[in-house]
């Protein structure tokens, strides 16, 4: 079994030092969330499968010097990953930005935008066939 190399590592801090026994790491092709120190349980989220991430830092964690990044993710089991309070939360940040972008190029992932209708989200699509006419005068 190949030994996983990562390109970033960190703990939960409280008071800005690593005193939990939660612990994130990131591959070049997951994100992984290990919990527990009798028990552990360890989660990990394909990233080609995340689809926004968001920063925040309130008073006391900027104060410390850290942040949480939020990643939410097409994940079934894990829709919504926090590392909470993790050390340069803005390089973090851009570090898995980085990678999710490369990831879904490598596997030639293309976005498709949702609109927000009343009935929830919606695809639009483009028909060339339906579109308006750029020759046509307006009529009004």
């Amino acid at each position: 079994m190949e030994s996983i190399e990562y390109l970033w590592k960190d703990r939960k801090r409280f008071l800005g030092m690593p005193l939990s026994f939660t612990r994130y790491r990131l591959s070049e092709d997951r994100l992984f969330c290990e919990t527990g120190f009798l028990n552990v349980k360890c989660d990990e989220v394909l990233l080609y499968r995340v689809r926004d991430l968001r920063l925040t830092m309130s008073l006391g964690q900027r104060i410390f010097g850290v942040g949480t990044v939020c990643v939410v993710s097409s994940d079934k089991s894990i829709p919504h990953l926090d590392l909470k309070n993790v050390r340069d939360p803005r390089m973090v940040k851009e570090l898995i930005h980085k990678h999710v972008e490369a990831s879904k190029d490598k596997r030639r992932m293309r976005a498709t935008e949702l609109l927000g209708g009343e009935d929830g989200p919606v695809c639009q699509e483009y028909d060339e066939d339906l579109a308006p006419d750029e020759d046509a005068e307006d009529s009004f």
